[in-house]
């Protein structure tokens, strides 16, 4: 009898354990998912651009799913709100991987949030993709650099404007936002002009707070340095909402692109959403990628974006190309690895190759940085870039500038070398 009782007991035990099972109770749904952090502004200067970069890893993260997930296990998305906040970046990532346990993490726009959070990542050893051009003068073993190196986008658009196809400029205004990825490019790019012999007096600095909205003086003093007599060209590096006024008072004065054409590396769709472009046509972008490239890839993509968000009227852009990527080369090298520990999910990324969406073939260096093209894209009255020129083959992203004292002798190699900052003539790794 009491034999019974017991064997009763177990079976219904275990039929309660199996409904759990089929059911995913609670604590196995939480054991089987595999979270993957989103590190975007949603809110704040920098939300034009950033908030469609949390939209498009969510349907990445549903796409893999529908795919059956990874390693067996579903993938959750759990999304914070640093608002354009830099220090708050580093408590949201924190946050993200201490008490969200989240796998991996994609996010950060400018390069000051970035910086914010590396000790972060560096402390409890997680991964972070990030997936915006930038600076370089880095390579950190936890950092994947999926958006352009100086060499994939900044020194290309000068060449560009050089040549007798891009109107032979001779005269440069550098303006930027006030942090370090435009200081530090703008360094870069005045020691590239004097290399190339354009003297001091012909390359005129300029930088403006975030969320800068008077534009009056500056673009007047921009028309004023462009009357010289030499055909003179904007690089600029102004980030986030500011470059709605901007556009708009470089339209107020009638400065056109025939006149003094701009090329902009953090100006593409997105932020032209919201501007008259009428009188900007022809104005440059530097990007690796845009909407208007025919390609099957972007197609697909783009169809897939617009169903998603249920809005045909959504861009997409070269930081969401860079989300694309890294998040396709993240599910290889976890394949790869066979599981979701970082240390093992880093060594497996260098080499691993993933499609971009402009007809090649991607592939993470050894020193964090991934290959890619190079376009010169026009604006266009609808607010998209009709692409005028590209190069014929993928740029592998350098982390040094070979144009910077005390950088040009630094190599970053996590595969061999196992440094980030490794200088070839004393044979030592930096700190």
């Amino acid at each position: 009898m009491n034999f019974k009782l017991n064997r009763r007991g177990v079976l219904a035990g275990m039929a309660g354990a199996a409904m759990m099972l089929s059911a995913g109770g609670p604590v196995l749904a939480q054991q089987e998912t595999i979270k993957v952090g989103v590190l975007h502004s949603l809110s704040g200067t920098m939300a034009i651009s950033e908030t469609t970069l949390k939209d498009v890893m969510l349907m990445l993260i549903e796409e893999q799913n529908k795919k059956g997930g990874l390693l067996g296990r579903k993938l959750e998305a759990v999304v914070v709100d640093p608002a354009s906040n830099w220090p708050l970046f580093a408590e949201k990532a924190r946050e993200l991987i201490t008490q969200h346990k989240v796998a991996a993490v994609f996010g950060c726009w400018t390069s000051v949030s970035r910086k914010s959070v590396l000790p972060v990542f560096k402390e409890l050893n997680n991964i972070l993709f990030y997936p915006v051009q930038y600076e370089g003068e880095e390579s950190e073993r936890n950092v994947f650099y999926t958006g352009a190196a100086p060499n994939q986008q900044a020194i290309p658009a000068v060449d560009y404007l050089m040549s007798k196809e891009g109107g032979e400029v001779k005269r440069w205004v550098l303006a930027g936002t006030d942090y370090v990825y435009p200081r530090t490019t703008n360094r870069i790019l005045e020691a590239y002009l004097r290399a190339k012999g354009v003297p001091a007096e012909d390359i005129l600095i300029n930088y403006t707070p975030f969320g800068h909205s008077d534009w009056q003086t500056i673009v007047s003093d921009i028309k004023k340095f462009g009357s010289a007599g030499k055909k003179t060209a904007v690089v600029s590096t102004i980030n986030g909402d500011a470059n709605v006024p901007f556009y708009k008072e470089l339209a107020n004065q009638g400065i056109k692109a025939t006149d003094i054409p701009v090329v902009a590396f953090s100006v593409g769709e997105e932020e032209l959403a919201g501007v008259d472009t009428s009188n900007l046509v022809g104005h440059l972008a530097a990007w690796n990628y845009f909407q208007s490239v025919k390609a099957p890839a972007n197609a697909e993509f783009i169809e897939k974006w617009k169903a998603f968000t249920k809005n045909p009227r959504r861009v997409t852009n070269d930081p969401m190309e860079a989300h694309f990527i890294g998040f396709n080369m993240w599910v290889k090298a976890v394949e790869k690895a066979g599981t979701i520990d970082p240390d093992k999910v880093i060594a497996a990324l260098p080499g691993t190759e993933a499609p971009n969406l402009t007809g090649g073939i991607s592939r993470m260096l050894p020193n964090h940085h991934i290959t890619k093209p190079v376009m010169i894209g026009e604006i266009r009255a609808d607010a998209q870039f009709d692409v005028v020129w590209r190069t014929k083959d993928l740029v592998p992203g350098d982390a040094w500038s070979d144009f910077l004292e005390g950088s040009r002798d630094l190599e970053a190699d996590w595969v061999g070398r196992k440094c980030g900052n490794f200088n070839i003539k004393t044979n030592r790794c930096g700190n």
